[in-house]
């Protein structure tokens, strides 16, 4: 199984902006902590990191057919991207979204994701933290596609 990680716009910038809110911890940093865990799990994983919306578009379709899930953190697109939407609800990939700060406890306009609908679930306000819970719950939902496979077999 395989996880393609999409980081949005100034994550990049993790551990040097708005420490207060984000902390301290690089974005270099928690992709280590996660490759970590998919390494325990016999996963493998991939990063991407960009600014560009069309970027990330491009990176979420061609995750169809080469990776069976996605963890991405949209950042401030999860507010204003169809685009990213559509494209996620294209590749038809469980997609968990992932959030450092508690973005319904934030500006109202920051409150609504336009991404959330088309996801597995998403993940907020936990710092970094929440990337482990991303992987524990995609780990989670390859369990049970794997569960889902084998009794398709057992009944073919």
């Amino acid at each position: 199984m395989k996880i393609m990680v999409i980081q949005g716009p100034n994550i990049n910038m993790l551990g040097k902006r708005e420490t207060g809110i984000y902390g301290h911890m690089t974005m270099e940093g928690i992709h280590e902590q996660m490759k970590s865990v998919a390494d325990q799990a016999g996963v493998e994983i991939e990063f991407f990191q960009s600014n560009f919306e069309g970027e990330i578009v491009d990176k979420i379709q061609e995750c169809l057919g080469e990776f069976d899930g996605i963890i991405i953190n949209p950042a401030a697109y999860t507010h204003t991207s169809i685009a990213i939407r559509d494209a996620i609800s294209a590749v038809k990939l469980p997609v968990i979204e992932v959030h450092i700060s508690n973005i319904h406890q934030r500006e109202e306009f920051r409150q609504k994701s336009l991404i959330a609908p088309v996801t597995a679930g998403q993940i907020v306000g936990f710092g970094p933290v929440g990337y482990h819970l991303a992987m524990m719950g995609m780990l989670q939902i390859f369990e049970q596609i794997k569960v889902v496979r084998a009794r398709a077999e057992q009944n073919a």
